[in-house]
């Protein structure tokens, strides 16, 4: 089988390339740069953008399943190429945001649109990713070991980055999982405090949980750039999912726990998720410099 993965230099991406080269597939990856050195060998890289459809035809060519990255202003389009190049399962890196109902803009569209496709289809939907508190947290904690949050009892279930690539693939390459939908989350709910203290026990080093205000978060936010500015409204409670105007007190309000027992990628698997413990000892390295 030939697989084509899109968003392939992604936190999700690069791990299901990883597990499909490992597992005897064929493997293309489309990535805005090719740049060497990036994937394995064995993995044929194109380089190619998911906002110009048109950059997508020779990557298409010959593949039998597309791991597709949610770009919803253009998905009709890449979804209608994939089937005109005799593509015929589609495996949409969604967001446990559409389960919920809050995501009606984002990645809706493109489940959508690969649903009318005819295709096999399966949607994956994480939730909140664990690989965002490297991206939050990681600048502070490794100048200063420190952590600035307003919200030291919001808590959630950060899910893996290899969880979610797991269940990709056992949906690229399996049968049995055509039209179905698979809401992903970490297995234990855990405030952001008791995140950082598992961050700090897998780097065996201590780290500083400091409260600040909302509108303090959202300074530090701005001036770290990437990731916390893109996010720091959304994260902080001054946006909600559609980007409309929310309240930041409501954050630390809102409790997880009423939903009980949430999905695992166990159920897919038949392994147990990973927890945020192991997630912060395959990252430490990162957080440390």
């Amino acid at each position: 089988m030939t697989i084509l993965v899109t968003g392939a230099a992604g936190n999700v991406g690069r791990n299901v390339v990883r597990q499909l080269v490992e597992t005897g597939h064929e493997v293309r990856a489309l990535s805005r740069r090719a740049r060497t050195g990036v994937f394995p060998e064995e993995v044929r890289v194109h380089e190619g953008d998911l906002t110009r459809p048109e950059t997508l035809k020779d990557a298409l060519e010959g593949v039998d399943a597309l791991f597709l990255f949610p770009v919803a202003a253009t998905a009709g389009e890449v979804v209608s190429m994939a089937k005109s190049a005799g593509v015929h399962r589609i495996v949409v890196l969604s967001s446990g945001a559409v389960t919920t109902g809050f995501d009606t803009d984002f990645h809706l569209p493109v489940e959508r649109a690969v649903e009318a496709s005819g295709l096999e289809w399966t949607h994956v939907r994480p939730g909140e990713f664990a690989m965002n508190k490297l991206a939050l947290w990681g600048p502070p904690i490794r100048a200063e070991r420190v952590v600035r949050d307003p919200a030291p009892d919001a808590a959630w279930f950060p899910v893996h980055e290899q969880d979610i690539a797991d269940v990709a693939v056992s949906a690229l390459t399996e049968e049995g999982h055509a039209g179905r939908a698979y809401t992903l989350n970490g297995p234990e709910l855990l405030t952001h405090r008791r995140q950082v203290e598992l961050i700090a026990e897998a780097m065996e080093e201590e780290i500083r949980f400091e409260v600040v205000t909302p509108q303090e978060a959202r300074e530090i936010y701005l001036a770290q750039g990437g990731f916390a500015a893109e996010s720091a409204d959304f994260l902080l409670g001054f946006e909600d999912y559609g980007g409309d105007d929310s309240d930041p007190s409501q954050v630390e309000a809102f409790d997880p726990s009423s939903f009980g027992p949430v999905p695992t990628a166990e159920a897919v698997t038949g392994r147990p998720a990973r927890a945020f413990g192991q997630w912060a000892r395959d990252h430490a390295e990162e957080f440390r410099s």
